[in-house]
């Protein structure tokens, strides 16, 4: 199993009135890295994969620690924990080495753009993202890490 790792630059405007990134800046984190990763297979060999376009079904969010402003990107870890048919679920956790500050997950669907309306995953593209399969907690694709909650006890302020 192997991580998707993406280095996140922080900008000035992404802090808020309370001096931290803002909560819905790590929406935008997630996005630039689930983008990052997925589209590694389909535009440089001229692959199709993911190429049609996707839709966010779901995005669940855990803010574990506040993040201010510094000069140094935070690191985005990706990996999947669920593949179906016309659905995966894509895990993260924003942090640097010595700690996590978001821990999320989205449910992302595969969409025919020209039909509008959501498809099949392909071949192509579950053999790729067999690659990034990471089992949790008793096997049931949620967010890494939901077994141990200890280190939530320092919420960021939302």
């Amino acid at each position: 199993m192997a991580r998707h790792i993406y280095s996140c630059p922080l900008r000035w405007s992404d802090m808020d009135a309370f001096g931290h990134v803002n909560n819905v800046v790590f929406l935008r984190y997630l996005e630039e890295a689930r983008i990052d990763f997925m589209f590694r297979l389909a535009p440089g060999d001229g692959s199709p994969s993911f190429s049609g376009g996707s839709v966010v079904a779901r995005h669940e969010i855990d803010y574990v620690r506040p993040l201010v402003h510094r000069h140094e990107p935070v690191t985005v870890e990706s990996w999947v924990t669920k593949i179906g048919a016309a659905s995966l679920t894509i895990a993260y956790e924003i942090k640097d080495p010595e700690q996590v500050y978001v821990r999320a997950s989205t449910v992302v669907v595969p969409f025919d753009l020209a039909a509008g309306r959501p498809r099949r995953i392909s071949a192509e593209e579950k053999a790729f993202l067999q690659e990034y399969v990471e089992e949790t907690d008793a096997g049931r694709g949620g967010r890494a890490g939901r077994g141990d909650r200890g280190d939530r006890v320092e919420r960021a302020a939302a």
